[in-house]
């Protein structure tokens, strides 16, 4: 598919169907054009507060290799998102295999057709070693992707005919990120398509991410985002620099759905060598009988809280911080007590041991 993909950028530029360059695809789909992070500009963020050389340079450089259209209505929007809705609920219910399921803090992953191990799950770190798991450790891809997302995509020379054969579900709850990254370029091929859906956001290009407390970079480029949006990136975009979504810029609940197509020769894991599943799933049973329905009508107008999938661990995170508070309310007077007295009251004698 590589050989292939000038042709397939020549096609989308070329494409009736709206496919416009980057920032055409802002705020409620309005045309809004995607603008550097200017020079001298303050940003709470930024690191250094200096901007490196070259800066817009590099900036256009990722303009070029990015594509922008909305070609779903508002109506299309809200029957995706009520199936997306359902794949949390299933979630839930345990109705997926185990690794199809991908938990964190604010951030829910859910990987169909291919998955692949990355961050954590990595034997050895570093860029080149992630690997695909063994074929059928995931679910496969639901047909309402294919019947609502993928068709329409074709239809619009969006994407080719057949070429997805991976599609991943984020769904971020207010304050989620992701942080910077490039898709291993060794396990996927170009284009990257994404589908934004719930609300509105921006991709960034090229920031550095600090933790303890999370702090973010100024962008290269900060890319709006609109609800029903899709995104294409591929070339310089894709391949020679980092993107990643601020923890700023998910003020409201997002999910969006991304498209790829894995390489032939991509390396697979062999089933012996799978890593070990996180704590709170190895007692985690699968439940047959509750599989996904092939029809993407719905049957109850019920929606599923995606809050409830983020539960178990925003539920830990309160406690731990609930612990640290009942600390500092209690601080140590200079006899060495914790009891709670006025400031005028005597300290209580120590009873002497016999």
């Amino acid at each position: 598919m590589a050989t292939a993909f000038p042709d397939l950028r020549d096609k989308l530029r070329a494409g009736s169907g709206g496919v416009g360059s980057a920032g055409e695809c802002g705020e409620g789909g309005r045309k809004r054009r995607a603008e550097p992070a200017s020079e001298g500009e303050e940003d709470e963020d930024e690191e250094t507060g200096v901007e490196s050389p070259g800066a817009d340079e590099v900036a256009r450089k990722v303009q070029s290799g990015v594509l922008q259209a909305r070609p779903f209505t508002d109506s299309e929007c809200e029957r995706i998102e009520a199936c997306i809705d359902d794949v949390v609920a299933l979630a839930e219910r345990g109705a997926y295999k185990v690794r199809t399921v991908d938990r964190a803090p604010l951030r829910n992953k859910y990987f169909f057709g291919e998955g692949y191990t990355y961050g954590s799950q990595l034997v050895k770190r570093g860029p080149g070693q992630e690997r695909l798991y063994p074929r059928g450790e995931v679910d496969p891809i639901p047909q309402w992707i294919y019947d609502l997302v993928i068709r329409r995509l074709e239809e619009r020379r969006i994407v080719a005919k057949g070429f997805v054969n991976s599609a991943v579900i984020n769904d971020y709850l207010p304050g989620g990120c992701i942080v910077s990254h490039v898709d291993p370029i060794h396990i996927f091929d170009r284009p990257i398509v994404s589908v934004s859906f719930f609300s509105d956001s921006a991709l960034s290009f090229g920031c550095k991410f600090s933790f303890r407390p999370i702090r973010v970079s100024k962008p290269v480029l900060s890319l709006p985002i609109a609800q029903g949006c899709v995104t294409v990136i591929s070339g310089y975009a894709a391949d020679e620099i980092t993107h990643c979504i601020r923890p700023q810029d998910i003020k409201a609940r997002r999910a969006v759905i991304i498209l790829r197509r894995t390489r032939i020769n991509a390396p697979r894991l062999d089933p012996s060598c799978l890593p070990e599943l996180p704590d709170h799933l190895t007692n985690r049973v699968r439940r047959p009988d509750k599989r996904e329905s092939p029809s993407v009508r719905r049957s109850s107008h019920r929606k599923a809280s995606p809050y409830e999938a983020h539960r178990r661990r925003v539920l830990a995170m309160d406690e731990e911080a609930d612990k640290r508070a009942l600390v500092l309310r209690t601080p140590p007077y200079p006899d060495g007590t914790r009891e709670h007295r006025s400031d005028n009251s005597p300290p209580r004698s120590k009873r002497p041991r016999h």
